[in-house]
C-alpha cells in the first residue's frame, strides 16, 4: 500500500501524511526532508551547492528513517535544498532511494512534488494537496512566528511564490497534478477536516 501526497509548500500535505501513515500503520516519508539533508550537509562542510558530484555522494549516505524534521526545518536549509533539488543527478539518486523506502513492506505514506508523477506513478492512492497562496503564507508566517523566527506575510508569501515558480518550472520532476491524482484544496479546511476527506478518498479507493 503505498499512498502518495503531493503539493506545494505549507499547504498541509506533511501534516496530513503524518496522520494518514498513522491511521493506516504505514510509514511515512517526507520526501522534501531527503533535499534538505542533503542541503544540510553541504552547508556544514562548506561545499558548493551546485557541484551534482557531491551532492550525489552525500545522498549515497542518508539514513532515511532518521531525518530530523525539527534540524532540517531552519529556512536557510530550505533554501539550499530548492537549489540542489534541480541537479537532475541528485534528483535521479533520492528518486531510487525514496522508492526503495517506498517498496518495503507494507508500504508507506510519501509526501512531496513529484511522488504521483515521478517517485511512485503506480501508487495505490495519489492526493494532490494544495490551498490559495494567501492561505499558504498565512499558515507558514504564524508557524514561523510561534518558533520564534521574525516573519511577516508579505515576505513569507514572496518566498512562497517564488519555490512555487521554481518546483513548476525544473524540467526534472515539477511539481504538477498527476492524472489520476484525488485533488484536495484544503484553503477552507482545519487539519481534522482534511484528515477525513483524506481517509474518505482512500477508503473510496479501496471499496472500488
Amino acid at each position: 500500500m503505498i499512498i502518495a501526497i503531493d503539493g506545494p509548500a505549507a499547504s498541509g500535505k506533511g501534516t496530513l501524511a503524518r496522520r494518514i501513515a498513522a491511521h493506516f500503520g504505514l510509514r511515512h516519508l517526507d520526501t522534501g526532508l531527503t533535499y534538505r539533508a542533503v542541503a544540510a550537509a553541504l552547508l556544514a562542510r562548506g561545499l558548493p551547492l551546485g557541484d551534482e558530484a557531491v551532492a550525489v555522494a552525500t545522498a549515497r549516505n542518508l539514513d532515511l528513517a532518521h531525518l530530523d524534521r525539527d534540524v532540517l526545518s531552519a529556512h536557510e536549509i530550505g533554501e539550499a535544498a530548492s537549489r540542489i533539488a534541480v541537479l537532475p543527478g541528485l534528483r535521479q539518486e533520492l528518486v531510487r532511494l525514496q522508492r526503495a523506502f517506498a517498496m518495503e513492506p507494507p508500504g508507506a505514506v510519501l509526501d512531496g512534488r513529484d511522488i504521483g508523477t515521478v517517485v511512485c506513478p503506480d501508487a495505490t492512492v495519489k492526493l494532490f494537496c494544495t490551498a490559495s497562496a494567501q492561505e499558504r503564507a498565512r499558515r507558514r508566517t504564524a508557524e514561523l512566528q510561534s518558533k520564534g523566527v521574525e516573519a511577516t506575510l508579505e515576505t513569507v508569501q514572496a518566498d512562497l511564490e517564488r519555490r512555487d515558480a521554481r518546483d513548476a518550472a525544473r524540467t526534472v520532476g515539477p511539481l504538477k497534478l498527476a492524472d489520476d491524482a484525488h485533488l484536495l484544496d484544503t484553503s477552507e479546511m482545519d487539519i481534522e477536516t482534511a484528515f477525513k476527506a483524506a481517509v474518505d478518498i482512500v477508503d473510496n479507493v479501496y471499496a472500488r
